[in-house]
């Protein structure tokens, strides 16, 4: 594992702690916040069927209307 990946079980691991020192809230932008966040993103990939990177209309130049009846 690279030295800058966070596992989810150390992330998990300090979220508890800072919310059992805060009555249960982890303030936004703390450092548990920001280790859970890194160690959602550390080995992701987006999904297979995910949205189009081309920037095209999917299903052949087709937007997302029906088309027009005759």
């Amino acid at each position: 594992m690279p030295k800058n990946s966070m596992s989810k079980a150390a992330a998990a691991r300090i979220q508890s702690a800072t919310a059992k020192a805060n009555g249960g809230a982890v303030p936004k932008g703390s450092f548990a916040a920001r280790a859970q966040s890194a160690a959602s993103q550390s080995g992701s990939t987006p999904p297979s069927n995910g949205p189009s990177k081309t920037g095209n209309p999917s299903g052949g130049g087709r937007g997302n209307n029906p088309p027009k009846s005759k």
